[in-house]
């Protein structure tokens, strides 16, 4: 099943994926936060044409990134590849949905696309055995690890690398179904491939990466954990389009925009602002 968030007039909602009698995509919507409550449908419906996707999950707590997780990524980037998954944290206020903009920071003249495979974590979780670990998962979308390279060399940390607003495009959905284990991740920039390789390849697998996390954190309903990038990483700059694809996934793009005089408001379509918001 693919779970979208949407919005049209009001404050976002959720709803399954679907098609209508004529074949036309549609969302049909769903009574609450499916991360919360049983799936539901309300058996309202709205065309999708007629409506904006935004970011799939709000991460209540957190997102877990991995690095050097593939191996030629390690390569480019002159590093060995870890002998143990290599964590870090990024805000949930670095979340952002499909074509909304990635907002270059004033104090980078680096900024890099990263496509990633995202894990949604649907239930509370901790020390959970890699053969466990399905049962933790609600599902996977694309993900983009937006990172300010030359402050993460500077700093000597990555928190505000990769931690910046608009740093964490996820979407355009939900897929509850999917394989993880061997699936195509692309990133284009303005229609020209910088990134293709297959989830094969990542060094810790989703099921090694979810086990190991929880040994340390518990993992809450709706965390996000972006499991690596591959090779291919490269900077992006002022009105270029940025699209990262996962084979069952979708797509997701966002255009990427210089900084505006007055501070990002996430607004509605994020939900920060209202604790009740589509819970």
């Amino acid at each position: 099943m693919r779970i979208a968030r949407f919005a049209t007039d009001g404050e976002p909602r959720f709803a399954a994926v679907g098609q209508d009698h004529t074949g036309a995509a549609m969302l049909a919507v769903l009574d609450g936060d499916p991360l919360y409550r049983p799936i539901r449908l309300t058996g309202e419906t709205v065309p999708l044409a007629g409506a904006r996707l935004v970011a799939p999950v709000l991460p209540r707590s957190k997102v877990v990134g991995v690095g050097r997780n593939y191996a030629a990524h390690a390569a480019e980037l002159d590093h060995d590849v870890p002998a143990e998954p290599l964590l870090f944290l990024k805000p949930n206020t670095s979340v952002i949905g499909p074509d909304e903009p990635i907002v270059l920071p004033r104090q980078s003249q680096n900024v890099h696309h990263e496509a990633e495979l995202a894990v949604v974590i649907g239930r509370v979780c901790r020390d959970v055995p890699r053969e466990r670990v399905a049962d933790v998962v609600f599902g996977y979308t694309c993900g983009n690890d937006v990172t300010a390279r030359d402050l993460q060399e500077r700093d000597g940390q990555w928190a505000r690398a990769k931690g910046f607003d608009s740093f964490c495009p996820l979407g355009p959905w939900i897929e509850t179904e999917l394989d993880p284990s061997d699936v195509a991740i692309t990133c284009t920039v303005n229609g020209e491939k910088r990134q293709a390789s297959r989830t094969s390849l990542m060094v810790y697998d989703v099921a090694a990466l979810v086990s190991y996390i929880t040994e340390a954190f518990t993992l809450l309903p709706g965390d996000v954990v972006l499991t690596g990038t591959p090779a291919g990483v490269g900077p992006i700059v002022d009105g270029d389009e940025v699209t990262v694809a996962v084979e069952g996934l979708g797509e997701l793009t966002n255009r990427v925009v210089t900084p505006h005089p007055d501070p990002v408001d996430h607004g509605d379509a994020a939900g920060y602002g209202d604790p009740n918001a589509a819970t």
